[in-house]
């Protein structure tokens, strides 16, 4: 078993219930951590054994692009996706953070993280 992530991962996106976040969007940062078997990867050295870390990458991008009101639903969008496109992972997380959110006061970030485990 071996952890793989890609952490902070940055993009601009209309996320979120106010007018302001759906017009002129907000920064996010998004980590993906996922648990798998990597015996048959770490013995051929070969991308086709292995999760492709770019492949990952382009999903969240893709549904980064489609707007949520809500972080939560994002989030378990993300896993769903993800879930389909890998078949090999044993846990995935994901953490996403909206940098500056509008709260009337001052915070770095609004985080939610969303994990699912497969048997």
């Amino acid at each position: 078993m071996a952890t793989l992530q890609i952490e902070e991962m940055e993009f601009h996106a209309f996320h979120g219930i106010y007018e302001e976040e759906q017009l002129s969007g907000n920064k996010f940062l998004v980590d993906l951590t996922i648990e798998l078997d990597i015996e048959k990867a770490a013995k051929s050295d070969q991308l086709e054994d292995a999760l492709d870390y770019s492949k990952a990458y382009e999903i969240i991008k893709r549904e980064m692009q489609i707007r949520a009101q809500l972080l939560e639903h994002l989030a378990r969008r993300i896993i769903n996706r993800l879930s389909v496109e890998f078949e090999n992972m044993q846990m995935i997380e994901i953490k996403i953070s909206k940098c500056a959110p509008p709260i009337g006061g001052k915070a770095k970030a609004f985080s939610i993280t969303d994990s699912r485990t497969f048997r």
